[in-house]
């Protein structure tokens, strides 16, 4: 699998994701919730920062979370643990090459994975070998390009289209929420469903303005500020007034919103 995790490991980016997890857990989860006794495959876990949102919803079903990264999986395990759950077990393993059987598992869940992606239809091939015949297969991505501002700012846009530059250069798609359903199709699932999330953001939500216009998304942009100058897709001053101007939609009379996509196919 070529690695395409544009915004590095650190402590930082570790609390970003958490912060998102923590803020979105009703939108993007609290319809995703699996029968007792189900084997469930959490593909591509993370710092398991939607894993405890996928385990307390699923308290009676085993869930196994697999992610290529060893510290992410330590990381994952911990935070379980503290969280008090049970129903998870952790293995460091690559989704192209996974230690299980065919047909091992009663539901995939993939969340925020195929974006860092080169190759999702194959990663989606690939998952669907070890998932039984008429087992689900549940998908989560964003959009960049589904951002939009109050106030508008052109440099707070070239801000963002230097992490979706980054990305694509690594191998990834920012923007692969809106192709979820050919994805899907292209890899063979059946019955697909696809629904878009928007989170609305304004002053009268401010949780939200903190949690994700702040910590969430801005801190991911600003998170590529040294990588976008260096690779000279953006100036400086511009980029820096564009992260200004993402703040500036976080205050009272801002306004902003983002679009996720949820799908759901069976095999």
């Amino acid at each position: 699998m070529k690695k395409a995790y544009i915004h590095g490991y650190d402590h930082r980016e570790n609390r970003r994701l958490h912060d998102q997890a923590s803020t979105l857990a009703e939108l993007l989860h609290s319809d995703t919730a699996y029968p007792p006794g189900s084997l469930v495959l959490e593909a591509g876990c993370g710092v398991g920062a939607q894993t405890v949102s996928l385990a307390r919803n699923s308290p009676s079903a085993l869930i196994t979370s697999v992610d290529i990264s060893a510290a992410s999986v330590v990381g994952a395990e911990g935070k379980v643990k503290a969280a008090g759950l049970t129903n998870v077990q952790f293995q460091q393993a690559d989704i192209f090459h996974l230690p299980f059987g065919p047909d091992a598992f009663d539901h995939i869940f993939v969340c925020f994975v195929l974006e860092h992606l080169s190759a999702p239809v194959e990663a989606l091939i690939t998952l669907k070998k070890h998932l039984k015949p008429g087992g689900t297969i549940t998908v989560i991505e964003g959009d960049h390009g589904s951002v939009f501002f109050h106030p508008d700012s052109e440099a707070a846009h070239q801000a963002i289209l230097c992490q979706v530059e980054l990305q694509r250069r690594a191998g990834g798609n920012a923007m692969i929420g809106r192709a979820l359903y050919p994805l899907l199709h292209d890899a063979g699932y059946c019955s697909i469903h696809v629904s878009p999330r928007m989170v609305y953001v304004d002053a009268g939500k401010p949780a939200l303005v903190e949690g994700f216009t702040k910590k969430t998304f801005t801190a991911m942009v600003e998170g590529v500020r040294e990588a976008a100058i260096k690779a000279g897709i953006a100036e400086q001053d511009v980029f820096e007034q564009g992260i200004r101007d993402l703040y500036r939609t976080a205050e009272p009379d801002g306004v902003f919103c983002y679009t996720f996509f949820k799908a759901v196919g069976n095999k």
